[in-house]
């Protein structure tokens, strides 16, 4: 599939810089691929959407203050972005700008460049895409990682977590779960699973083709319990684009007979001509052209039926990106 497929035009005051007042206030554009129809709804009238026997998976996973803004011993600053726990006290991180930093250097927080407070990290090696390994020095006290599209301070932390984050460890929130209110969640049988979101879900495309692009992999674990209902659904409805990549990746892993099926690293590439085997309705927001995310919803819903929707919400106003409304393919 060529990138540029993948690729659309939106305005810029779509792009939503705060989270609604009302978690589930957000608008949901309804597509049911059956009827071809189309409904324009609130996102606290899910429910009336889903159907007996349907069960709701979302990911748990908690995002991490893991925005850290440090500075050499030259004065320069260097932005941190943790990614993935690798040990006690061992990260993969991104930084920014990479290019000149070097292996044994000691980063520092900016607030005090000359004794230190707080966290700082020593560079242990280089890899690519400007990620390093680290060793973090203290707790993880830095700024939430907001997409650098969002330029409005978040005035609660909170907003940029879902309600039911349990599991520590993301460097960015599943944003379909951001709709989910506790009153919510009552009236939806549920199940959760984690993937802890990193470089992969949202490093933008840049080779020509989809094919071409590399995944790191992201860690993700499913319990027995969890698994039984899901497999056990009459539908299973995925809350984002990280669930379904997990129950995808179950689904495969178990079908080749993997013994650790429900634990490990997704490289899993969800692209047009996938097939789906377990997931069966998709709630997701409005993604970023040109990324993953996009190609896996094309995969889903369909090339031109996608064009078709993203061109249909911009028409209507709705909000783009993580702070924005949401989609439900039926």
């Amino acid at each position: 599939m060529r990138v540029s497929d993948l690729d659309y035009e939106l305005p810029p005051e779509l792009i939503a810089q705060r989270p609604a007042e009302r978690r589930d206030e957000s608008r949901l554009l309804v597509f049911d691929r059956a009827r071809h129809e189309v409904r324009h709804r609130r996102f606290r009238e899910l429910p009336e959407e889903l159907a007996a026997g349907d069960v709701v998976v979302l990911n748990d996973t908690r995002v991490l203050s893991a925005r850290l803004r440090l500075v050499r011993s030259s004065g320069g600053s260097v932005e941190v972005l943790l990614l993935e726990q690798r040990g006690p006290e061992t990260w993969e991180v991104l930084a920014r700008p990479a290019r000149r930093l070097r292996v044994g250097e000691l980063l520092r927080r900016e607030v005090d460049p000359v004794h230190g407070t707080g966290s700082s990290v020593e560079l242990i090696e280089r890899l690519d895409d400007g990620r390093w390994l680290v060793t973090l020095h203290g707790e993880i006290d830095g700024d939430m990682p907001l997409p650098p599209y969002i330029r409005e301070r978040l005035n609660d932390p909170e907003r940029y977590q879902t309600v039911y984050a349990a599991e520590r460890g993301s460097a960015a929130a599943p944003t379909a779960g951001l709709h989910v209110t506790p009153a919510l969640l009552d009236e939806l049988e549920h199940t959760f699973v984690t993937l802890h979101i990193g470089l992969d879900t949202f490093r933008p495309v840049n080779s020509e083709t989809l094919e071409e692009h590399r995944l790191h992999g992201e860690r993700f674990s499913v319990s027995q319990a969890s698994w039984k209902r899901i497999e056990a659904a009459n539908r299973v409805v995925a809350i984002g684009t990280s669930v379904a990549r997990v129950v995808e990746s179950v689904a495969e892993r178990r079908a080749r007979g993997a013994a650790d099926a429900l634990e490990g690293r997704t490289e899993l590439m969800i692209a047009p001509g996938h097939d789906f085997e377990a997931v069966g309705a998709l709630v997701t927001n409005f993604h970023l052209p040109k990324s993953t995310l996009l190609a896996l919803v094309m995969a889903f819903a369909g090339i031109e039926e996608t064009r078709e929707l993203y061109e249909l919400a911009i028409a209507e106003r709705y909000r783009f990106y993580s702070f924005g409304d949401a989609m439900l393919v039926l």
